[in-house]
Parts: C-alpha cells; structure tokens; sequence
C-alpha cells in the first residue's frame, strides 16, 4: 500500500509534464491503481477524526441513557452505528462498539422493545467474541439470559452458560437469573415471585414482570383444577399480587371464566374428556370374538 501511494504520487506529477498518447495510458493505470488506494484509506488507515467523532458520539448517547432520554437516545445509536461503518476493525474500534451496543441493549429495555434488545444483542455478540472487555459486560450478558428465559428459550440459555467463565458465572447480575432458572425447573414458583424484590439492577424489572406474569397463569391453572373455590385474600397471597384490586384486574384480563363472588373466588369446572365409561369395551370385545370365529371358520 505504501507503494501505491508513492505510485499515485509519480504518476500525478509525469502526468501534467507528458503527450497526450502518454497521459492516456497514464489514466488507463490510474484507474486501476486508484480504486486500490481508496481500500487502503479506509481500511488500512484509520483515520483519527473518525474515531474523535465516533467517541464523541459514545459520549453523547451515554449522557442519554443516563437522563432516561429514549428517543435521543435511540437516534444517537443510529448515528453510532453508521459511523461504525468507516472506522477499519481493531481492538478499539470493537471496544467502542461493544460500549455503544451495550447502552443500545439498555435503551431497549427502557423502552419495553423486546425485538430490538434482540438485535442489539446479536450485534453485540461478536465484540464481545473478538475480545471486548467492558464495564457493562456481565451486566448485560445478565439481561440476556433473563430475556432467554422469558421467551422461554432454555436450550439458549443453558448454551450461554457454557461460554461464561467462572467468575463471571458467579457474578450477581449472572447469578440471579441462572438461580431463577433452577427454581422454575423444580417448580418453586413462591420463590420465582418473591425474587422481584432482590432483583440486582432496576432495568431486570421489566423481565421480571414479563416472568412473573408466566408464573402467575402456572399457578392459575392448578389452582382452578385444584379447587372448586378459594378465599380471595389466599389467591392474592399465593400468587403475590399486592391487593384484591390487582387480582381482579388479572381476573377480568386472563380469567374471565373465575367468578368472584363476595371474598370467594370460584372455579368453572375444567371441560372433562372422555373417560374409561365412556369406551364401549363389551362391545368392543364381542366384536373382537365376532372376527376371531369367522377367521377360524375360514381357516
């Protein structure tokens, strides 16, 4: 390349002191070189008005997350991540990547937008596969098993957790989620419930209500199938809502065939299959004897 750039230099200067025949076979070779000396610029040579700029951003968008602005904040990422664009691979350009990305998995969250968390996501992956060590890391690799296990993606989950180090696999914003997990394997729904107050950062309140919603219809559907009718201060108690206002609220939401009857809750009987009466077996089994004589008969 360094070639290249002395060549083009040569060439500029014979070319205003040369005949005609010679300048057009001058720009006949210029137009090959050329293209090759515009790659080198911008992947060879990072320039640093570029990087300044994109820093600049960086700053920019981490001043909006941190005022809660979205909306800047969503429009600073777009403007990042098409300066990303020019600037050539290194170890700096990934780590400013990774910084950006990782406040892009933080405005999805505050803006409830599962799908662009997923995004941002998958972006963010392969920085942090080339080597990129940030202040966020665990915090956010913490927020996707979480979104992992609201989707109820766990053979995702469980790959995550085999790329994770043991230190990190043993940090608070990783631990929680993989200790949530256990307790929805074994069923512990009590448990999953209560979890939301020892939730390690505020923006893992948004996938614990999307998780505990989950949990509440588990627990729906045994109840109704286990009772006929329940006391409303034991439904409020047992599936962790804060006052016979919410339960009633989730009732005429996601069970409109409950019946609230004073401070008793009833159950409409679940639709019932068939049963081992209803099988006409006598039946089934003289006709069973009807073929076995005939095809003695025939025999």
């Amino acid at each position: 390349f360094f070639f290249i750039h002395q060549s083009r230099s040569i060439i500029d200067h014979r070319y205003h002191r040369s005949s005609p025949s010679f300048k057009n076979t001058i720009t006949q070779q210029n137009n090959l070189i050329y293209p090759l000396y515009q790659y080198y610029k911008r992947t060879v040579q990072p320039t640093s008005n570029t990087m300044d700029a994109a820093n600049k951003m960086l700053a920019e968008l981490s001043s909006r997350v941190q005022a809660g602005d979205v909306d800047g904040g969503m429009a600073a990422l777009s403007k990042i991540k098409i300066a990303m664009l020019d600037i050539p691979q290194s170890a700096q350009q990934t780590t400013l990547a990774a910084n950006a990305l990782e406040l892009g998995v933080l405005l999805s969250v505050a803006a409830g937008d599962l799908d662009a968390f997923a995004r941002n996501m998958a972006q963010l992956k392969p920085n942090y596969a080339r080597g990129a060590q940030t202040e966020k890391k665990d915090h956010v690799l913490g927020l996707n098993l979480m979104f992992l296990l609201v989707e109820n993606r766990l053979s995702e989950f469980h790959a995550e957790l085999e790329l994770l180090t043991d230190k990190e696999a043993n940090n608070a914003f990783i631990s929680f989620p993989i200790q949530l997990e256990r307790q929805l394997m074994v069923g512990s729904y009590d448990e999953v419930l209560s979890a939301r107050s020892r939730i390690p950062d505020p923006s893992y309140a948004f996938f614990m209500d999307n998780l505990l919603q989950t949990v509440r219809d588990s627990i729906a559907d045994c109840v109704e199938v286990s009772y006929k009718n329940m006391k409303t201060k034991d439904a409020i108690k047992m599936m962790k809502f804060d006052s016979p206002q919410q339960l009633t609220e989730y009732v005429e939401e996601c069970r409109d065939d409950w019946i609230v009857e004073g401070d008793t809750l009833c159950f409409q009987p679940p639709p019932s299959g068939s049963k081992a009466t209803d099988i006409p077996s006598m039946k089934l089994i003289a006709q069973s004897l009807s073929y076995a004589t005939e095809m003695e008969r025939i025999i």
